[in-house]
């Protein structure tokens, strides 16, 4: 992914031989306002650095393919669990998992919209609705897998349908509410969808950044603190440790490098040297495509689940089974 040999056209050079560029910049120009003037008053210090953008055009496979992957892995899980046949005595945590398997296959139905390439399919509502879903989706999924790490050890919840059903309204109100503000930051920039430079959109993209640090970083780390505490004082199980956990492996480290580049924008961190801001910028690049792979991975985390469950569940259904085969024998020979 990304094409970064391409020829650009050169401002000028500093003392260094640092090449700095206007023309193919993907960034304006207040997004490197951590550059300050030099004590000689030089302008080419300030000059935007330019950064490789690995999720630009050539991306486009890797967005697609992600897409293609994401939907038919979520669909055929949503299928196993849905089908009529299957037996939610053994997994009677199915209507969270079908929800995981429903938000999956929304993000995965999100992506093309904002793949890179694609002209003529971008416009500024468009741009707001994929974002929308983008982030709806995995809000949501964070919070599901949250929620039930902590009800689970008390609380069968699929067996109380109408808790069940107002736990999941409650859970994707909240995160349709939580995408909102990059819903509303983003636009069409160049036949790309992205957060424009603009003085009134700052707060709302500060807004998206902590809570994609609050959800994705802080959320996974107050359910592991719970879980150590508990254990160490010995007063209960505490949060129920899953495989589903792994979800945050894909959208963690976004979640702190937001929350890094907020800082950056903000001046609270100042980058002093163009190489900061390259691998800055190669981070987010990174993150952004890491948590992508998340709607691949999801469904078959659930499958491992429902192989976990079910596995444990075996036994003790088939424990009925063979005493009353066994009540059968003993009659049958009296």
């Amino acid at each position: 992914m990304g094409n970064c040999l391409y020829p650009v056209e050169t401002l000028s050079l500093d003392k260094n031989g640092t090449q700095f560029t206007f023309d193919s910049w993907n960034y304006s120009f207040e997004d490197n306002y951590s550059y300050e003037l030099s004590n000689d008053y030089s302008l080419t210090p300030a000059a935007p650095c330019y950064s490789c953008n690995l999720l630009d055009r050539s991306s486009l496979p890797f967005f697609m393919l992600t897409s293609v992957l994401g939907m038919l892995a979520s669909g055929g899980i949503l299928f196993a669990i849905l089908r009529p046949f299957f037996h939610w005595q053994i997994c009677p945590s199915w209507p969270i998992l079908a929800e995981l398997a429903v938000g999956s296959a929304l993000f995965s139905i999100a992506v093309p919209i904002l793949a890179p390439g694609l002209h003529s399919a971008h416009s500024t509502a468009l741009c707001n609705l994929g974002y929308w879903v983008w982030y709806t989706s995995a809000f949501a999924q964070a919070l599901l897998i949250g929620c039930y790490a902590c009800l689970n050890p008390r609380l069968n919840i699929g067996q109380l349908p109408g808790f069940t059903l107002g736990l999941s309204v409650g859970l994707w109100g909240a995160a349709a509410l939580l995408g909102l503000p990059v819903a509303l930051a983003s636009d069409a920039y160049n036949g790309f969808c992205a957060f424009p430079s603009s003085r009134d959109m700052e707060a709302l993209k500060y807004t998206h950044y902590a809570i994609c640090f609050a959800i994705f970083t802080v959320l996974p780390l107050t359910l592991l603190a719970a879980k150590g505490l508990k254990i160490s004082l010995s007063k209960g199980p505490g949060p129920w440790v899953s495989v589903l956990w792994i979800w945050f492996i894909f959208w963690w480290p976004h979640g702190m490098v937001l929350m890094f580049d907020a800082l950056v924008r903000s001046k609270t961190i100042l980058l002093n040297t163009c190489q900061s801001q390259k691998i800055l910028d190669a981070m987010l690049n990174v993150t952004e495509a890491l948590s992508m792979l998340h709607c691949v991975a999801t469904p078959l985390l659930l499958a491992l689940f429902c192989h976990q469950t079910t596995s444990r569940s075996l036994p003790s259904l088939s424990l009925p089974a063979r005493q009353a085969s066994q009540m059968d024998a003993l009659a049958g020979k009296s």
